[in-house]
């Protein structure tokens, strides 16, 4: 684990802005640190949609939303003083039925040593039969710090 290496989980919520701009004023123009923006991206199940090209074009869409979340939080780092050679910005499709494990997978394998989470705001009855991003974070996170930021 590397201290100095910190996952933002990312995204479209006024949450991950809040937590992007928390990073930012904890570590600001500090040299060494490299911050990792992941926005994790879950596709609507293929027979939702008529034909492949409609749901090519929600991919599309989902893409584009991931783009433009990653360039929204960068900015939002370099505003507090980090450099933009120490942000990093990723998109990964959701492995398995979970954005949490996709999430602390990317971690593991890439050695960070803080992930930083938003929390979302699910109601209780929705985090009872969903979960949260959040919460499996907090609960499944292993070898690292976690920062939630509400």
């Amino acid at each position: 684990m590397n201290p100095k290496r910190l996952l933002i989980a990312a995204d479209a919520s006024e949450n991950a802005k809040r937590a992007a701009s928390y990073v930012g004023e904890i570590i600001g123009p500090r040299q060494g640190f490299n911050v990792t923006i992941l926005y994790v991206i879950r596709y609507p199940e293929r027979d939702l949609f008529p034909d492949d090209a409609s749901w090519q074009i929600k991919r599309d869409e989902e893409d584009q939303r991931a783009d433009n979340v990653l360039a929204d939080l960068k900015e939002v780092l370099k505003s507090r003083g980090i450099p933009s050679s120490s942000i990093d910005t990723e998109a990964r499709r959701a492995t398995g039925f979970s954005i949490a494990q996709t999430i602390l997978e990317y971690q593991k394998k890439n050695d960070f040593g803080t992930i930083v989470v938003g929390r979302r705001g699910v109601s209780k009855a929705e985090e009872f039969l969903f979960g949260s991003v959040s919460n499996k974070i907090v609960h499944y996170a292993k070898d690292c710090a976690v920062w939630v930021v509400e």
